[in-house]
């Protein structure tokens, strides 16, 4: 049974032995993907592609003083809603904001880079508010952007984790292992697994609560393609459903246990998550999912043989 204790204590020395590399590696992931939440701004990351309620906000930039009464009821509306919701939110107790802190954490993992997301969101809202030219251009960002995010993004953050999985293993870690995921033989296949456990999550999460469920279920996929990148679809998800079996409650108070360094970084601009936080996250998942995959392999789960003798 493991703890988190011991998780976290061997998490440490890892950053301690690969501490610059693994800054640098924690530094380019959050800027060109956002896996890292506020701890950077990603390159990619404009107001309008990660605020839902761009539209609405700005008005005077879609709309002249003139407009139609009707248009500026309905965004009157829209106002209100999201006004309720953020009054709503300020009148939870503690323990259900960090409930709710986990379940938009894990949103926010799943969206990471997909900033498209919220471009076609907008896109719709202009077409609404008859303004096609500022439709037009969303989507065709919104493409690009689809396209980033599974063929860049999604397979970086996998190569992140691929870099502490060495880093554990090696005393000094090169940042280039990070380009293991993107050769011929695992760049489409890391692409299209990541991309498929996204949309199936996404689809989860209407119903809200099996949306955490399955998050947590999918949780290993990332950690099993970053060590072994050629395994098939249905054999990383169907490990991942075996490794979190029994665990999921308690990798969730894993992850809550990280939010007062959260708060704390907060404080410094986000430079503490930078030099800090975000590589000691990462380690100490690597070493929940070694753990995971040592009893997978004693336990032979189905396809324990494609995490074994990995270089």
């Amino acid at each position: 049974m493991w703890k988190r204790k011991e998780l976290k204590s061997k998490a440490k020395k890892v950053v301690r032995k690969n501490y610059w590399t693994a800054i640098v590696v924690c530094f380019l992931i959050a800027l060109l993907t956002g896996e890292f939440g506020t701890s950077i701004i990603g390159l990619f990351q404009e107001d309008d592609s990660i605020n839902p309620y761009y539209i609405i906000t700005n008005t005077n930039e879609f709309f002249d003083e003139k407009e139609d009464e009707i248009k500026s009821d309905a965004m009157k509306k829209q106002t209100e809603i999201a006004k309720l919701i953020e009054e709503k939110k300020g009148s939870l107790t503690e323990t259900e904001k960090k409930v709710l802190n986990i379940v938009e954490a894990n949103l926010n993992s799943i969206t990471k880079s997909k900033k498209y997301i919220f471009k076609v969101s907008d896109a719709v809202k202009s077409f609404v508010f008859e303004r096609n030219d500022i439709a037009i251009e969303l989507i065709i960002m919104a493409v690009i952007s689809f396209a980033f995010a599974i063929f860049i993004a999604n397979p970086l953050v996998v190569a992140g984790k691929r870099y502490f999985i060495k880093a554990r293993k090696k005393s000094s870690a090169k940042i280039g292992v990070i380009l293991e995921v993107f050769n011929k033989k695992c760049w489409i296949n890391v692409s299209v697994i990541v991309f498929l456990r996204d949309i199936y999550n996404l689809l989860w999460y209407l119903t809200i609560v099996m949306g955490v469920i399955k998050t947590y279920e999918y949780k290993m996929i990332s950690y099993i393609l970053a060590d072994n990148p050629e395994i098939e679809r249905k054999e990383a998800f169907k490990l991942s459903k075996q490794m979190m079996k029994g665990n999921k409650w308690r990798v969730f108070i894993l992850d809550l246990s990280f939010i007062g360094w959260e708060i704390l970084s907060m404080f410094t601009l986000g430079l503490l998550n930078i030099f800090y936080v975000n590589p000691y996250k990462v380690a100490t998942k690597v070493e929940l999912y070694e753990i995971l995959k040592k009893e997978a392999i004693k336990e032979k789960y189905d396809y324990y043989e494609k995490l074994e003798n990995i270089n």
